[in-house]
């Protein structure tokens, strides 16, 4: 392979990271009411069992930009996939509620790491003309995750009477451990060479990644990482990086302040909170996770058209309609017809053209060299501490008969709301510019 087949090729092995991100978290859709009864938990603590994995990714997230900055983006990745490959097993033969705990938590460890290498990865070795779409190849993976637990959930409920929720979660150790083998045939980021001092082997990979110009490309990136010499030690933390670090806060926290994964996790509860049965619930389910595929992919042939800044603001005008209608169904208790699947899959289709499409597109982009992997470890880190917030309240929020889903909707589209109006005012467009150019016109220097 040659150049940009080199590059697109590297792009879609690390972006099966997304794939096992997808899939680790959406697979407990299917198993989590089971896992109730078979470990007898209570509201609180069986909210507790959903978020360990969130907990987990929180941890992965904030303790992953210094390895994958002083290790590299590649050899982390193979760690993440072990990690993803023993979760897998160690869920599905997990004798007793503390052991499944463990599992859980260490596949939340590889999705949170995963979730800040990978797109950081993917930045790093693609063309600017291709970025936008090659690191949007990870959140596509993302969702044909989703959509595969989705399917696998329903397919292994149909066909296991007994300890179904057992298969649900080992079948993910094939593809974890495919993803494994594959991360030893993709090349080093050139851009992270640069920063120990490899200049040779940067160079030789900028080639075989088809950068045209590679003296020029090495020069800039080079520039890049010594334009603070007074420093020792880059600093994320610091007065320089402060508009890039309040941008990936906020991408990050109204992500799931949308209420994505209270629904991606909880969709067969929400459905039989309408009065849906068990396997019409899971099938429904289904249906959302093609709906998110789909319109990813659709983003993916958008964004560096479009731009990152505009998709937002669309996706924000269709989530506030979604959310709000939702919210309404549920104050009017009126669940004739096919209102609340109508109006998940249109809150799905717009989250998944912009929220779930640009975040960690965005993310990667906004940081200088020096600083990108502890910048995208803020950026999932926020991303995941929030989630494990909604996904730890909302099963108890929605057992609840006085607020159930009619408050925690009307709140997430309040938060719409407020996203709609912030990214408006104050997010930048990043389309079509190299890395260093970003830097440049975010005025960190």
């Amino acid at each position: 392979m040659k150049g940009r087949k080199v590059a697109i090729f590297a792009s879609i092995v690390a972006a099966l990271g997304g794939l096992l991100f997808g899939f680790d978290t959406a697979v407990i859709s299917g198993a989590e009411q089971s896992v109730q009864k078979v470990f007898e938990l209570s509201g609180f603590w069986h909210g507790f069992t959903v978020a360990i994995a969130l907990i987990g990714t929180v941890i992965g997230a904030m303790v992953a930009g210094e390895p994958a900055d002083k290790y590299g983006r590649k050899r982390v990745l193979i760690l993440i996939a072990a990690l993803y490959s023993l979760s897998a097993i160690g869920s599905a033969l997990a004798k007793n509620w503390y052991l499944f705990l463990v599992a859980r938590l260490i596949g939340g460890l590889g999705v949170g790491a995963s979730s800040v290498v990978g797109p950081a990865y993917i930045s790093e070795i693609s063309p600017s003309h291709l970025r936008g779409r090659l690191v949007a190849l990870f959140q596509l993976n993302v969702t044909f995750g989703i959509l595969a637990a989705y399917f696998s959930n329903y397919l292994v409920a149909s066909a296991f009477a007994n300890q179904a929720w057992r298969w649900m979660f080992g079948v993910e150790f094939f593809p974890a451990a495919i993803f494994f083998i594959l991360l030893f045939l993709i090349p080093r980021s050139p851009r992270w060479l640069a920063k120990i001092g490899k200049k040779e082997e940067a160079r030789q990979n900028l080639i075989k990644l088809g950068e045209q110009k590679v003296q020029q490309k090495l020069k800039e990136i080079m520039d890049s990482l010594s334009s603070d010499e007074s420093e020792q030690e880059a600093k994320l933390f610091s007065k320089k990086y402060s508009y890039p670090i309040i941008l990936a806060v906020l991408i990050a926290m109204f992500n799931q302040l949308s209420g994505i994964n209270a629904i991606m996790y909880f969709a067969p509860r929400i459905f039989e909170m309408a009065g849906i049965a068990t396997e019409t619930a899971l099938l429904r389910s289904v249906a959302i996770g093609a709906t998110n595929f789909i319109f990813t992919i659709l983003a993916m042939t958008v964004i560096d058209k479009l731009g990152r800044k505009k998709m937002l603001i669309i996706g924000s005008f269709g989530l506030v309609f979604s959310l709000g209608m939702l919210s309404k169904i549920y104050f009017l208790q009126d669940f004739s017809g096919y209102g609340v699947l109508v109006y998940l899959v249109i809150f799905i289709a717009f989250f998944a053209f912009s929220q779930g499409s640009v975040i960690w597109v965005f993310i990667s982009e906004i940081f200088p060299n020096k600083v990108r992997g502890e910048g995208q470890a803020l950026g999932s880190f926020t991303h995941w501490s929030f989630s494990a917030l909604v996904s730890w309240t909302f099963p108890i929020i929605a057992e609840n008969p006085d607020i159930g889903g009619k408050y925690a909707f009307l709140f997430f589209c309040i938060m719409m709301v407020i996203q709609l109006i912030v990214v408006w005012k104050y997010f930048p467009e990043t389309k079509g510019r190299s890395l260093e150019q970003i830097e440049k016109d975010l005025d960190i220097e």
